[in-house]
């Protein structure tokens, strides 16, 4: 139980890493290249991801240019990303492809923003739970006295606000690019 420290901000720092990579897969009106981290393509029979068959770059805020290093994963690339549920449809002129993101309405930034409150609040929730797993294992630790309980218990809390915190702030930033015009 030496490590009670060291596991919970290990247990709680997956979480704020989670939350992160759900962040990066809500579509704003920007171009983000991580919101092709989940298309998988067919590339000769071997389900591989776009990262590993092109070069992707953003020229512009709000267009993504995918290139393929080699030519004939052009379609299949094309076709990954009209099944995916992006909603976007790409452009292809033949060497590379465009993904041009139009820019939310209000209402959409409205219903995004309030999906980034729903993740983050996912993410406070896996903290908590986190708080409580540790908590009960110092409480069942029958080697150790109540000062250090007690001791082990505060040190647990101060991890969980210090986690809290991180949530809220990368809430707050997601939430002011949402509602970036």
């Amino acid at each position: 139980m030496a490590d009670v420290r060291q596991t919970t901000n290990e247990r709680m720092d997956k979480c704020v890493s989670n939350l992160k990579e759900n962040f990066a897969k809500v579509r704003t009106g920007r171009a983000n290249p991580h919101i092709l981290d989940s298309i998988q393509v067919d590339y000769y029979g071997v389900p591989t991801p776009i990262v590993q068959l092109a070069a992707v770059k953003v020229p512009e805020a709000t267009t993504l240019l995918i290139e393929p290093w080699d030519k004939s994963a052009l379609k299949p690339i094309e076709s990954a990303v009209e099944a995916s549920d992006l909603g976007i449809n790409p452009v292809n002129d033949g060497a590379v492809l465009r993904l041009i993101f139009p820019a939310p309405t209000q209402e959409r930034r409205n219903e995004l923003v309030k999906e980034c409150k729903g993740l983050a609040e996912d993410a406070r929730v896996a903290v908590r739970n986190v708080r409580r797993d540790m908590n009960g294992k110092i409480d069942r630790d029958e080697e150790l006295n109540d000062d250090e309980k007690h001791r082990k218990q505060s040190g647990v809390q101060d991890a969980t606000d210090e986690h809290i915190k991180a949530i809220d702030e990368l809430l707050k930033n997601k939430e002011a690019e949402v509602m970036e015009v």
